[in-house]
């Protein structure tokens, strides 16, 4: 039925016979999918560094510098309470007939750090990034490949005359 978030099936079906798949480069399909979504994986993380800014053309926009975290060598992260850019091992192509909406995985809530995303439009392919919000004054530890969010998938209705053709196609590919 159109305009109703996808099920666990349907997405295991775009991604397992889709062309190209829904979703690429996941690290363990069975782990990720739930029953209404996808969970997207910590590939990497990175501090802010320099600011950005947000004028009202393109043109005056800049996004903020950050500087790569490096995991330890037991695959783990400390990170003290601050802003982070965290980046997905997963890839997603979505066809014109879908769109996304990224939460939080629950666990992290618990933890006192929040993810921050954007819409995920339809038509739009890359490998995405969100903010990472650690609020807790001790801080958080933050794995390498760590389900860090959840992808909702959205059958649109009528699906645009064109998709996303934004400075982040792409991106991370």
């Amino acid at each position: 039925m159109k305009g109703n978030p996808l099920n666990r099936e349907e997405i295991r079906h775009l991604i397992v016979d889709g062309s190209p798949p829904l979703i690429a480069d996941y690290v363990d399909l069975e782990a990720q999918l739930q029953p209404n979504g996808f969970d997207l994986t910590a590939r990497a993380a990175a501090r802010f560094v320099a600011p950005g800014q947000l004028g009202a053309s393109d043109a005056d926009r800049v996004l903020a510098g950050a500087a790569p975290l490096e995991f330890g060598a037991d695959g783990w992260l400390t990170l003290p309470p601050g802003a982070y850019l965290i980046t997905f091992n997963e890839a997603v192509n979505l066809p014109r007939d879908l769109m996304a909406l990224g939460r939080p995985r629950s666990s992290l809530l618990r933890c006192g750090v929040s993810l921050h995303t954007a819409v995920w439009d339809a038509g739009y392919r890359g490998r995405s990034q969100s903010l990472l919000a650690v609020h807790h004054p001790a801080g958080f530890r933050l794995q390498r490949n760590a389900r860090a969010a959840q992808l909702a998938f959205f059958r649109l209705s009528t699906p645009p005359g064109r998709g996303y053709a934004g400075r982040y196609q792409g991106e991370g590919l």
